[in-house]
């Protein structure tokens, strides 16, 4: 039997998620949990195979739960399950060690399918998640430059020369060469126009 535990904070989607997996003869629901922090404690209490965890719930979130269940117990599983779906909860979900995430919209067959496939140490992705996660790898995020070297290149952007630059924050020269080098690394450019040019079409100045 594939022992499972419910953390939602609505009765009524507790009460219909037992019923669904306890219609499968290989799925039991061993508890419930109606907030993260219950959850957390409820499934150290009775170390269930899976977890199935809602995302936004009173008393931390599922995010928060997730993380601090792996962190607490040993082989047990957590597998969001939600009517969430933002790039935001997603990356922040899988970030957290959740080994699958779903979406409520799941039919009776594809949540049991969906359970077992994680108790056996499988990922489980609803598709558009799926392609979202793909889109997130394909389309990594834009860099990202420290404040003082984005002070640094919006005093090039003006047309200072190193210097200038020093003078201008209190600074050694060298300290600004330091600075841009580190912005030309992370823009991947070579030079001080490409790095203006580069950082402002990214909005970064």
């Amino acid at each position: 039997m594939i022992r499972i535990l419910l953390v939602d904070d609505h009765p009524v989607v507790r009460h219909g998620l037992r019923g669904m997996l306890e219609a499968e003869p290989d799925l039991t629901v061993v508890g419930e949990a109606s907030s993260g922090a219950e959850g957390v404690e409820r499934a150290v209490e009775l170390s269930p195979d899976i977890v199935l965890m809602d995302l936004r719930m009173p008393g931390g979130d599922g995010v928060d739960a997730t993380a601090q269940i792996l962190a607490r117990t040993r082989g047990v599983r957590v597998m969001v399950l939600t009517t969430y779906e933002s790039d935001r909860d997603i990356l922040r979900a899988i970030e957290a060690g959740a080994g699958g995430y779903l979406l409520k919209d799941a039919s009776p067959a594809e949540l049991a399918g969906a359970v077992r496939a994680a108790a056996r140490g499988e990922t489980v992705l609803a598709p558009s998640v799926a392609s979202t996660l793909v889109r997130q790898v394909r389309s990594p995020a834009p860099p990202t430059l420290s404040q003082r070297e984005a002070e640094v290149l919006r005093l090039v952007a003006r047309g200072l020369t190193n210097a200038d630059i020093g003078r201008e924050l209190f600074i050694s020269e060298a300290t600004v060469k330091t600075h841009l080098l580190r912005a030309f690394n992370k823009l991947d450019v070579a030079d001080r126009t490409a790095a203006v040019t580069r950082a402002m079409a990214l909005g970064i100045i």
